[in-house]
């Protein structure tokens, strides 16, 4: 019997705008925690594969392969398997289709679901807990872990207990009842009663229990995620479900879809500093403050005078200055600002629909935007012009490709640059350039052991990311499924 760590990694993270977007979500921000480690990151380490459990399997969109695939290779930790969604449908369609992997390679698998984006600090009672909650599950049992409340949040939804789970007396529960996120008075009353605890949306579950549950409560859905499996096909590493199938599943958590209609719940505390990052109030809580009950966080240090009770994050070295406010969120980045009540920070993503309405970019892309080879980051532009700032990782390459409206001026800041055009081979050091004309076949590569930089300056009547025909591309990027530059 294996124990599959299942991490799920499909959300947009958009309570944490403007830092959380589409294509780069909170799960891989690295200014988060004091370790300076990203939310994905730490979730990978808190299960190691260690004769216990098994390597992971790892759910995420099909957009943020490369992160993922970034995060593995930083960790040193092989997934099991890596499987790309093509939108979004919730965890119980994601739950299901790493139950079907999981029977596939051991039919008594036993799932540990977790979210990337959680906080849990002591790691050790975390495995001990999980450890206890896999015996429950190998009792026919599909187990939640839920934490004590020590404050009456209204962020979470909650767990009301029953009566002891037979043969764990005291250690666990069975699951009364499932309760939406409260008001304030309710989550006083949760609190008062003794009986409830926040859902942590961690779960322990025998794989094969939750096919026959899903197959009795959600035959679609399972339906569905069986046909996504079975039409799937592996690329660089990735399995990517078959999307017509896949998309034909539900939008619906595990919770909605199975756990509060099952007869096989069971809750089992778990007694850790948690943390949903899921909003500024929730970074506010766990952060360090000073005497002012004020957090700060990122490239420099606010300005605060007669503020108290404020998040402060920055991404850059302008000076944020704060006077005479309470219980303000304050985060700025290249190129957005966001200034908000702490205690409604919970409704940030309304912004972000509101972006999204207005067919706005701040909501999907920061201005410095991650490739599978780098990043790259705009520095102006005009009506006939734009410069860039490439990042190239040691080893790493861009496709071979042609552009039809632009020509292109690199010039190597840092490193050195290996410039194939038209079938001509030159390296660039420091300083050095190279230009390449409109229809000109192209490519750049990092051939050394330190990051490449390099300067390049468009020129042309269309600038637009989607002048570029690929002859040959390393991570076998589309137009159709990729729309992005380089």
């Amino acid at each position: 019997m294996q124990i599959f760590p299942v991490i799920l990694s499909g959300g947009a993270g958009t309570r944490l705008w403007p830092l959380s977007r589409f294509s780069y979500p909170k799960q891989f921000l690295t200014d988060l925690l004091d370790s300076g480690e990203s939310l994905f990151q730490a979730t990978l380490k808190r299960l190691p594969a260690d004769g216990v459990f098994a390597p992971p399997l790892v759910i995420c969109n099909e957009d943020h392969r490369f992160l993922v695939r970034d995060e593995l290779e930083q960790t040193g930790i092989d997934a099991h398997r890596v499987v790309l969604e093509p939108a979004g449908r919730n965890t119980a369609p994601a739950v299901a289709i790493a139950a079907l992997l999981a029977t596939e390679a051991s039919p008594e698998a036993i799932l540990v679901v977790q979210p990337s984006d959680q906080h849990i600090a002591e790691t050790e009672i975390f495995r001990e807990t999980v450890r206890q909650a896999t015996d429950i599950a190998r009792e026919g049992w599909m187990a939640l872990l839920g934490i004590q409340p020590s404050a009456p949040h209204t962020g979470y939804g909650y767990i009301r207990r029953g009566s002891s789970l037979p043969g764990h007396e005291g250690s666990a529960h069975l699951v009364a009842a499932f309760r939406e996120k409260p008001d304030e008075e309710t989550a006083r009353q949760y609190l008062a009663d003794g009986n409830y605890y926040w859902n942590s949306g961690l779960f322990i579950l025998p794989a094969r229990l939750l096919l026959e549950e899903m197959e009795r409560l959600q035959p679609d859905i399972l339906q569905a995620c069986r046909e996504a499996v079975r039409n799937a096909h592996d690329d660089l590493g990735f399995l990517w479900l078959d999307r017509d199938a896949f998309l034909q599943a539900q939008d619906i958590s595990l919770d909605y879809a199975v756990m509060e209609h099952t007869d096989k719940a069971a809750v089992k505390s778990l007694s850790v500093e948690w943390r949903d990052l899921g909003s500024w109030q929730a970074l506010w809580d766990m952060a360090p403050k000073d005497k002012h009950l004020n957090s700060y966080r990122g490239q420099g240090m606010p300005l605060l005078q007669d503020a108290r009770g404020c998040y402060v994050h920055t991404r850059n070295k302008r000076l944020v200055a704060l006077l005479d406010v309470e219980d303000l969120v304050v985060v700025e980045t290249t190129d957005a600002l966001l200034i908000a009540d702490r205690k409604s920070s919970e409704k940030t993503g309304r912004l972000v629909q509101q972006l999204h309405r207005q067919q706005r970019s701040e909501h999907v892309r920061h201005v410095r935007e991650q490739r599978p080879w780098g990043w790259f980051e705009p520095l102006n532009e005009g009506p006939r012009y734009k410069v860039k700032m490439l990042y190239i990782k040691p080893g790493a390459r861009l496709s071979m490709q042609m552009h039809y409206h632009r020509s292109e001026h690199w010039v190597v800041v840092q490193g050195t640059a290996k410039v194939i055009i038209d079938g001509q081979e030159t390296h660039l050091c420091e300083n050095e350039s190279v230009f390449i004309s409109p229809t000109q076949w192209h490519r750049l590569e990092n051939p050394g052991k330190e990051p490449l930089q390099i300067m390049e300056v468009q020129i042309g009547d269309y600038l637009g990311e989607d002048d570029i025909v690929r002859a040959d591309d390393d991570y076998n990027r589309t137009i159709e499924r990729d729309a992005e530059d380089c």
